[in-house]
């Protein structure tokens, strides 16, 4: 009897250790960020790019299996909880300031750019706020297909030059899916704006 006790105490300690399986994907989604970035800065050396490319394809299928892994086996911490949407906009914001500065994303489109980096900040200051009011806003059908269309766009994106030699168009065809994603983004921040003026209004 003690000894049930006993693991059934220690049991969800253990599976929301720091070091569990869903956390370690997510501290590799932190870590590809500068691998990413550093790959990026030779724009016309494509084997760079298409390495650049597999670790943030990498990086995107992490994000959804960390989530997965942590909700199948009930691994669910605050460290994942806190650290998985950081290491988004970590990597999606990290992308998008490196695709300009090396002109891949240029006139109009930095606009697209632009949108997708404001919401970020916004849903990030909305969280923060609503949290402390101990509201939660689940995400939404229409936000998870929103992270997959900025990853695909930025995914032709990074292959950029490299990926014309493959596929021609491929610029085009990423600068068509981030408008699409800023679009997406544009609808999902303000579902997170009305959540945050709801309560605001109501105090």
């Amino acid at each position: 009897m003690f000894l049930r006790v006993m693991s059934e105490t220690s049991l969800p300690r253990s599976r929301s250790h720091a070091l569990a399986l869903p956390n370690l994907l997510t501290y590799g989604r932190v870590v590809a960020v500068p691998v990413v970035v550093a790959l990026m800065f030779w724009p016309d050396e494509f084997w760079m790019r298409w390495t650049a490319l597999g670790i943030f394809a990498a990086a995107g299928v992490t994000d959804f299996f960390d989530g997965y892994l942590a909700r199948a086996w009930s691994m669910q911490s605050s460290m994942g909880r806190m650290l998985d949407p950081i290491a988004d906009k970590l990597l999606v914001a990290a992308v998008l300031l490196m695709l300009v500065a090396d002109h891949t994303i240029q006139s109009w489109s930095i606009w697209a750019a632009i949108v997708i980096l404001c919401r970020e900040i916004l849903v990030s200051g909305l969280r923060e706020f609503l949290a402390g009011l101990k509201v939660s806003v689940p995400v939404s059908a229409v936000a998870k297909w929103k992270t997959t269309m900025q990853l695909i766009a930025l995914g032709f994106l990074i292959a950029g030059r490299a990926g014309e030699t493959v596929l021609p168009g491929t610029t085009k065809i990423g600068l068509a899916l981030l408008w699409v994603s800023a679009i997406l983004t544009l609808y999902t921040g303000w579902d997170y704006m009305k959540a945050g003026l709801k309560h605001v209004v109501e105090e």
